[in-house]
């Protein structure tokens, strides 16, 4: 939207490279890749919309596949996000480590995990840690999440592992186990109250 505010944007007769932060990790490249089309009822911006890790332009490991807009004029402003889109911003995520994260008692309010409930699943923390200590979680995906659209949703297959570790008393940790996990899920976006949701759904 701030693209379509930018009235000057409108007056150039080259494209230019236009990059603005989405956060302190990545930034979005919505230069034009042509000149504007300008039909008697709409204009047509054709935008990159690349996202890469802050401060490395280097271009992600895809090709953008051409696509069009359903043909309807009942709407003021439509906005079309490519699968192409969400491949590069979860690729600048997973180059900056975004997807690797450490969860502690401290972190998380509702983690409340110890070595006896690992225990009591798995006979070997049980053997190795008779006083209960608290664990802490480090979550890493080994790939970079797989985004397809569909119809109505799109799906993210992830990969990634989860090292466990018990919280000494010194403050140490001490390595239990490490597990791969391999996820599939599928977002819905849907519009409630004027902001845009998702709903989440674990397909395996």
């Amino acid at each position: 939207l701030s693209v379509l505010c930018n009235i000057e944007y409108f007056a150039l007769s080259t494209p230019l490279t236009v990059l603005r932060p989405i956060d302190d990790l990545t930034e979005v490249d919505y230069s034009l890749n042509s000149l504007p089309a300008v039909f008697q009822p709409f204009i047509d911006l054709d935008l990159k919309g690349i996202v890469y890790p802050a401060g490395n332009y280097t271009n992600p490991p895809y090709v953008a596949a051409p696509f069009t807009l359903p043909d309807q004029s009942d709407s003021m402003l439509y906005l079309a996000f490519s699968e192409y889109f969400f491949q590069t911003s979860s690729f600048a995520y997973y180059t900056t480590g975004a997807f690797n994260i450490t969860i502690t008692e401290e972190t998380c309010s509702y983690f409340n995990m110890s070595t006896e409930i690992f225990g009591s699943i798995i006979p070997e923390v049980a053997e190795y840690s008779i006083t209960p200590y608290p664990v802490m979680l480090k979550l890493m995906a080994t790939e970079t999440p797989i985004v397809s659209l569909e119809q109505d949703s799109f799906t993210v297959e992830i990969q990634g592992s989860m090292e466990v570790f018990a919280v000494l008393p010194d403050s140490t940790t001490q390595s239990l186990f490490t597990m791969n996990i391999a996820a599939n899920t599928s977002i819905a976006p849907n519009i409630f109250d004027q902001k845009l949701m998702g709903s989440l759904c674990l397909n395996r």
